[in-house]
């Protein structure tokens, strides 16, 4: 998605009709990968300035009263395409991550010799963030426990509400920390050095290394294509 030229919006179609195809198949349906990549909108808005900072074909102007902006078509081209990529790689990863369990990722980047440091990062965080959010979950109750207000009361002003959210933000902080170190300590007292072992190491097979390979043609004869059909199109 990233190697694609700009304006290659039929190659961007087909990317997303073939994802859609894949959701289909592996159960997961196109709702539900559409609906987890929205994500990636809001991200949108760097992009905005280029519809005024391209040069070429000008389509409007923008009155600012101290100055004017000229809305290009190029750079209308240019922030499509982008929106267009980030919504469509989001949704590939979207697809990737419910359709193959956590470990298997791990795996992956492992295997392709991303640094360990930041495998275990994403392994620890993964695994980590359902205590984390536990936690924060107790410390709510514990401070709705503790602010109840009588039917009719007054209820505490935004000042005292937020002072109370960031104490809690800070305590969590703290609390976090102070596990991690028990944690670290008890995962080296158990061999841990820097990556989770497993008892057997799983072979990568032959067919699916041809598959691989057949991917990667294809995945590079549809990058030519688009490359080589934008110019005349």
């Amino acid at each position: 998605m990233s190697l694609l030229p700009v304006g290659s919006f039929a190659a961007l179609a087909v990317a997303w009709l073939v994802l859609v195809a894949v959701s289909v198949l592996s159960r997961i349906g196109p709702v539900r990968m559409v609906r987890g990549s929205f994500i990636a909108l809001p991200f949108i808005v760097a992009a905005l300035p280029l519809l005024f900072t391209r040069k070429g074909d000008p389509i409007g102007t923008v009155d600012l009263w101290l100055f004017d902006l000229t809305l290009s078509g190029e750079g209308l081209r240019m922030v499509l395409t982008i929106m267009l990529k980030s919504w469509v790689s989001v949704q590939a990863a979207t697809l990737l991550v419910f359709t193959t369990p956590f470990h298997d990722l791990l795996e992956g980047l492992a295997r392709l010799k991303l640094p360990v440091l930041m495998v275990a990062i994403i392994s620890l965080m993964y695994r980590y963030l359902a205590v984390l959010t536990g936690e924060a979950n107790r410390m709510m109750r514990a401070r709705a426990s503790r602010a109840a207000v009588l039917p009719g009361a007054r209820r505490p002003g935004a000042v005292w509400q937020a002072r109370v959210v960031g104490n809690m933000v800070g305590a969590l902080f703290i609390r976090s920390y102070e596990r991690s170190e028990r944690v670290y300590l008890a995962m080296q007292s158990r061999g841990y050095s820097g990556h989770v072992r497993h008892i057997h190491d799983r072979p990568f097979p032959r067919p699916q290394l041809a598959i691989l390979a057949m991917a990667v043609a294809v995945l590079a004869v549809f990058e030519i294509s688009a490359h080589a059909w934008l110019p005349h199109a």
